[in-house]
């Protein structure tokens, strides 16, 4: 997410990008960056439990950071929105790509 614009209006822009590029209900493919530190990870996963949401897991080369992406299949734009805002809310530290 962009720092130099506020959550919302990125939201704002996300959902119409949504709606403009794919038929819903659809695959979608969150990425985010998080500290390989503590449970941070598990975090993320735990968010996407029970959705059949595909997870992979890379640390970078120093071992700091771990990339979490999960491609899952959601029902509309909106859908897409609610699980960014709840990784936010929910895990410290993390990069949503």
């Amino acid at each position: 997410m962009s720092e130099s614009k506020n959550p919302e209006e990125f939201y704002a822009n996300l959902k119409k990008q949504l709606q403009d590029t794919a038929l819903w209900p659809s695959e979608y493919l969150y990425k985010f960056i998080v500290p390989t530190k503590g449970d941070k990870v598990d975090e993320v996963q735990a968010i996407f439990n029970d959705m059949g949401a595909v997870i992979e897991n890379k640390q970078s080369k120093k071992g700091t950071y771990t990339s979490v992406s999960i491609n899952v299949r959601m029902k509309n734009p909106d859908a897409v929105i609610e699980k960014y805002k709840e990784v936010a809310e929910k895990v410290e530290g993390v990069i949503s790509l």
